[in-house]
């Protein structure tokens, strides 16, 4: 892998301003004064929201308090999405701090996962890192692991350990030099604008010539639209942890280097400001 140490220090300390009000109709002793965080942009909102429910425990009753989950917008903030591609997706173009609404009620069971605990959290996030090793060594590297390894990995994200975590996420981003990268790219294009969670499929980073692949040539098959319009104007926004990395990008250099601690490349899709 590239030692492009600056740039996963940046991904993995980039954070959020964040603002937490409780909802109005929220049965309180007195009232709730806003919570105010920076959220980490590569963990998980039921992972760092602990003190948010803490500081409103203080003005409810127990029994009034269900299941927190949280909404921006009107929109259920689905806790098993990275914390980062949330707020790219759905709020990239607001001015901070992001304000996010606070529940314990009428938990939305159609629109989310319930999180009892984090064992829910590593089970997923360990999924997604297997399945991610699946597509670039066919499940090798992962699977030789010893099992502390595996929790290696959880307590780095869980912590907030940058060094502890790559120690052993290094090696899920290596590959040989005759292969000249992974076997497929982890992806997952998001878009607001439909009603399917997320486009999955596979795709090389190198041509069968040995032509590095771009982002823009994974937009091109994925989401053409992204990529051109009719008329010539931009219509979308490309958004991977809240930059737009030019369409030229080799997508191996991003996969190494703009993943998310799951090895999933977050790619948010969002329609160009209107104002």
């Amino acid at each position: 892998m590239a030692d492009d140490k600056d740039v996963l220090r940046d991904v993995w300390f980039g954070r959020i301003p964040t603002s937490f009000t409780l909802y109005q109709d929220e049965i309180t002793e007195r009232e709730a004064d806003p919570y105010y965080l920076l959220l980490p942009r590569v963990s998980y909102l039921t992972l760092v929201t602990d003190k948010v429910k803490k500081h409103f425990q203080k003005v409810m009753k127990q029994e009034d308090m269900g299941e927190m989950w949280l909404e921006y917008e009107g929109t259920s903030l689905k806790w098993h999405y990275p914390i980062g591609l949330l707020f790219d997706l759905h709020a990239s173009n607001t001015a901070l701090p992001w304000n996010i609404t606070v529940h314990f009620q009428n938990f939305p069971e159609k629109d989310l996962l319930h999180c009892t605990s984090n064992y829910v959290i590593e089970a997923h996030f360990m999924s997604c890192i297997k399945e991610a090793d699946v597509l670039k060594h066919k499940g090798q590297v992962i699977n030789e692991m010893q099992k502390k390894d595996h929790k290696q990995l959880w307590m780095g994200l869980q912590n907030d350990k940058f060094d502890q975590f790559w120690a052993i996420n290094r090696k899920l981003m290596e590959y040989s030099v005759e292969e000249g990268g992974f076997r497929y790219i982890p992806f997952r294009i998001y878009q607001t604008t439909s009603d399917r969670p997320f486009i999955q499929k596979l795709f090389r980073p190198v041509t069968a010539e040995g032509q590095t692949h771009t982002l823009g040539d994974l937009l091109k098959e994925m989401f053409p639209a992204a990529v051109t319009s009719d008329d010539g104007e931009k219509k979308y926004q490309v958004v991977i942890h809240g930059i737009e990395p030019m369409l030229e990008t080799p997508l191996q250099w991003l996969s190494e280097h703009l993943s998310y601690p799951d090895n999933f490349l977050h790619i948010s899709v969002i329609p160009m400001p209107t104002d």
